[in-house]
């Protein structure tokens, strides 16, 4: 990797009462040597230790989502954040064009409005102003996007001294884009992730965090497992040596909690022991209830679920969630309302651990038979994009014409989610028989109206728990 990359912005006035500078022209990115040693002179720890400290100490470190396009209210936010709620990590959510890399669209966008952008455009902004960000507060911070081909984000976000990055070339492509060849996502990737193993050899460690996340629409804990296992041996082969491996909370607690567990088991199995590995549990991501107590509810749960599972990172949901991008104070409700799972008071939780095990097992034998086939091949980035289009792996509805979509997944009676269908998933009859004995009154079902409906109140599952009606104002 080269030791400078180009692009930072200087800046003029912005419009009238903004409060904002607007981009001018590209400005070469510093040498690597010079981003590292900003890090070192911040006086911040790295993402990467933040982790270690709290799996050290056995508490989930807590982590919200925010983003929006002005500088002057994104600093603000980040401080608001901050000061009220005092979260481990803060985050940067990168605008939808800065995704896709429309940086022009972004620019355009600062100039006539910031509000019509849905998160900050670092590129556009530019490295200065990362680095004003990362001294306007004492919480590291992460970007979060969805980007296919993230290098030139991730080169700003170095430059930035920003030291987590999340995603990957499967999982920030074919949950978001449609016409985006595997090729040309996992090369990108693999370029982000030797950067970052570059910078490991200059003695600045990078957390990678995985989004396992997906579609967050009914999905199987080994699918998203075997996603992140696969971009995880990827990153680990280009040096990388933090990796957060994130899972969303799917509903069912028994299995939610195996599948925490099962990520320090699959790393033991599948990387190397240099690389540490951190669970990391996305508080529910499907649609939320719309009465506040309900949502604070569902809030608290899954911050509970992140401390039986040994999460060590949560990312936060607020009471706004089913009304559009949450205000400040709803994220800061948030953040102390899921801080109260670190409570000393609750280390009397418990689950019926028999079933936790029984889970933990179906899940590490389904990722085995997903992931091993795909691993003892001699190219691993060719294994990836032969498994996609023939099937062997895949997503439940994605967006992308590089997955077949053919795995349907349904909900038990118990609220586990489980596998209708496995499409071309090589699972054995063994799996197979087992996700139909456990859906039980679901398998028989054939009627595509049936199905639709039956998809539907599995999405909608919350709802129906809180007898809310959806699209019906509580």
């Amino acid at each position: 990797m080269s030791d400078t990359s180009v692009i930072g912005l200087p800046s003029s006035d912005g419009p009238s009462g903004t409060g904002d500078a607007v981009p001018l022209e590209p400005l070469e990115l510093p040498p690597l040597s010079d981003s590292v040693a900003y890090v070192r002179e911040l006086g911040k720890p790295t993402v990467a230790e933040v982790l270690r400290e709290a799996r050290q100490a056995g508490r989930v470190a807590l982590q919200p989502r925010c983003g929006v396009g002005s500088h002057a209210q994104m600093a603000t936010l980040l401080r608001d954040l901050e000061r009220h709620a005092a979260p481990d990590i803060l985050t940067l959510t990168i605008d939808s064009h800065t995704r896709l890399k429309r940086f022009g669209n972004a620019r355009a966008a600062l100039l006539r409005n910031p509000a019509d952008l849905n998160g900050y455009p670092l590129v556009t902004h530019g490295w200065q102003r990362g680095r004003e960000l990362n001294e306007a507060v004492s919480a590291p911070l992460e970007i979060r996007h969805g980007s296919p081909d993230a290098r030139l984000l991730f080169q700003t976000a170095v430059a930035s001294g920003i030291t987590s990055f999340e995603g990957g070339g499967i999982s920030y492509n074919l949950p978001y884009s449609k016409a985006v060849p595997l090729s040309e996502s996992l090369a990108a990737w693999r370029d982000v992730d030797a950067l970052c193993g570059d910078l490991v050899g200059r003695d600045l460690v990078i957390d990678r965090e995985l989004f396992g996340t997906l579609t967050a629409v009914l999905i199987p804990p080994s699918i998203s497992l075997a996603i992140s296992v696969l971009e995880a041996v990827a990153a680990a082969n280009e040096g990388v040596r933090c990796i957060s491996i994130a899972y969303p909370q799917g509903g069912h607690v028994e299995q939610d909690v195996a599948a925490l567990r099962a990520i320090p088991a699959l790393a033991a199995r599948y990387l190397p022991a240099e690389v540490e590995v951190h669970p990391v549990l996305h508080e529910f991501m499907g649609v939320f209830p719309r009465a506040r107590s309900s949502a604070e509810d569902l809030i608290l749960y899954g911050a509970l679920v992140a401390r039986l599972g040994g999460a060590t990172k949560l990312i936060t949901k607020t009471y706004q969630e089913a009304y559009g991008i949450p205000d400040t104070r709803a994220n800061i409700d948030g953040l102390l309302l899921a801080s109260r799972a670190n409570s000393p008071l609750l280390s009397c939780l418990s689950i019926n651990e028999d079933r936790a095990a029984e889970e933990l097992e179906w899940i590490l034998q389904e990722v085995a038979e997903i992931v091993e086939p795909v691993l003892e091949a001699p190219d691993l980035y060719a294994a990836i994009i032969s498994a996609f289009a023939d099937g062997r792996l895949d997503i439940p509805f994605s967006a992308s014409r590089y997955a077949s979509s053919e795995v349907i997944p349904r909900r038990a009676p118990d609220g586990a989610i489980r596998y209708l269908s496995t499409g071309g998933l090589p699972l054995s009859d063994d799996s197979r028989q087992r996700n139909q004995r456990s859906l039980g009154i679901h398998a028989d079902g054939t009627d595509i109206g049936d199905m639709v409906r039956g998809l539907t109140d599995d999405i909608n599952y919350f709802l129906r728990i809180f007898r809310e009606t959806p699209g019906v104002p509580s």
